[in-house]
């Protein structure tokens, strides 16, 4: 299903391409928030978020999950769930949960992070993890977890690589988890089942607001015991939230009609990217898109005039990171929005 069937839109609306965190519910998915059975979640009543909880744990093929209000607090809790105070834990240098999070884990659970240097798509080696596990030395914490992600700034992490870094890891005696924000966009793009690709991994944080286009909330699913633990932890952390159930069927209905259109935002970023390559001096990696991110890198003297022209023609355009802006299609982005994108690019650099 396009995005145009899901909502009927006019043609001259806002782009918003900063991230695919901005979509707004269907019409469909307002309706299922608005059916949706209610309980006290607190007190574990509420049928929708056990609906939800169930239904990830299955998608994931883990034993039990813990709905959540974002994935940082799902991140937090999957690291907390983990480690105690004064251990650490092994993660990539770019990851989200290193990078912006807030440091979270160190300041609320007295957990370090010891960062790993990435390759150019995001990726680690096995080596690169036995060789940072800390020796058992009064001196050194206690190396207890490793971190992952996939998607990597919209980059799919090969499944040779995330099984053989969990296999490191866990010959180790360490846990391993996976930051997967966006996982159901790298089992679109890679045509693999969710549990597959998380068969070695122990927690995964799974985001329902961003590709899948519900307006709220994630998923931690993983070993009953580990979930057990997050949800006292959610509680400590204020996270519990009581009729929740309005919020979770948006997600029950994001994961039962949304996953397989993620492949129209996959091809409206290359499409996109092709169009904007056109746009001369404007640089576009067309061959580094897998999923919905792309990246433009305009000159530096160009980059505030073009945001501020596309504003005009109603299409926001993130700040840049350091150089380079990422571009991110979405639910609210069709095919027929590309074309105004493109042309409006264009006639920016026509009046250079």
């Amino acid at each position: 299903m396009t995005a145009a069937a899901l909502r009927p839109v006019p043609a001259n609306r806002t782009l918003d391409l900063r991230s695919d965190t901005v979509t707004q519910p269907t019409p469909a998915m307002r309706e299922a928030m608005a059916m949706a059975d209610v309980g006290d979640d607190v007190f574990g009543e509420d049928p929708s978020v056990l609906a939800l909880e169930a239904k990830v744990a299955g998608i994931m093929g883990k034993e039990a999950a813990l709905y959540v209000s974002s994935g940082t607090q799902s991140n937090l809790l999957g690291v907390l769930a983990h480690c105690q105070r004064g251990e650490e834990f092994l993660i990539g240098d770019c990851y989200h949960v290193f990078q912006y999070e807030a440091m979270g884990t160190a300041v609320l659970g007295s957990v370090a992070a010891y960062p790993l240097r990435t390759d150019a798509r995001g990726g680690l080696e096995p080596q690169q993890v036995l060789d940072a596990i800390k020796p058992d030395d009064v001196h050194k914490p206690i190396t207890r977890l490793l971190s992952l992600e996939n998607t990597v700034a919209g980059r799919v992490q090969s499944q040779d690589r995330i099984d053989a870094l969990a296999d490191a890891a866990h010959s180790q005696g360490l846990q391993v988890h996976i930051d997967g924000a966006r996982l159901m966009n790298a089992a679109v793009k890679q045509g693999l089942k969710a549990k597959d690709m998380v068969a070695k991994i122990d927690t995964v944080s799974l985001c329902l607001s961003k590709g899948l286009g519900a307006p709220v909330g994630s998923v931690l699913s993983g070993p009953a015991d580990y979930i057990k633990r997050a949800r006292r932890l959610r509680k400590m952390l204020g996270g519990g939230m009581r009729q929740a159930g309005i919020l979770a069927a948006a997600g029950l209905h994001a994961l039962e009609h949304h996953v397989d259109r993620m492949a129209e935002d996959h091809a409206n970023a290359r499409r996109l990217a092709e169009g904007l390559a056109e746009a001369e001096p404007l640089t576009v990696d067309v061959d580094d898109i897998d999923t919905n991110m792309l990246f433009i890198e305009p000159a530096a003297e160009d980059v505030e005039p073009l945001r501020a022209f596309l504003k005009e023609q109603g299409i926001v355009l993130g700040s840049p990171r350091p150089a380079k802006i990422r571009v991110v299609t979405h639910l609210d982005i069709s095919s027929e929005d590309v074309d105004r994108i493109v042309a409006a690019v264009k006639a920016f650099y026509a009046k250079r």
